[in-house]
């Protein structure tokens, strides 16, 4: 995945699993803050990247997601499962997934099998 791919869908992840609202999202591996802002519910997520630029949007049933990144124009497939997630993005081919604690996203990328960390 993209590096602001990775932080939106971590951003995304978070704010479903712990229903924290929030207009950005630190990623370690950068030491910055992304400013990501939007609705984020079990039905719609209309986020907007202003690092990126653009948008990420979709729906979802509060378990399955299926959001499009505007910026990236990739579709993202997303699955919450209490505070575990995991998904496919469909622009770089790759698997992804992760677990929220607190304010903490860890989310493992397959493609760079690494793992990456963020705080809401």
């Amino acid at each position: 995945m993209k590096t602001n791919g990775r932080a939106a869908i971590a951003y995304i992840a978070g704010r479903l699993v712990t229903g924290l609202n929030s207009n950005a999202i630190f990623d370690y591996s950068q030491s910055k803050y992304i400013q990501i802002a939007g609705t984020v519910t079990p039905a719609q997520v209309q986020v907007f990247d202003y690092e990126l630029g653009a948008h990420i949007s979709g729906s979802g049933n509060g378990t399955n997601f299926s959001l499009f990144n505007y910026g990236e124009s990739s579709h993202i497939a997303l699955t919450i499962t209490q505070r575990n997630f995991r998904g496919y993005d469909y622009g770089t081919g790759s698997h992804f997934q992760g677990n929220v604690s607190g304010r903490t996203v860890q989310l493992y990328d397959f493609q760079e099998s690494a793992y990456y960390s963020y705080a809401l």
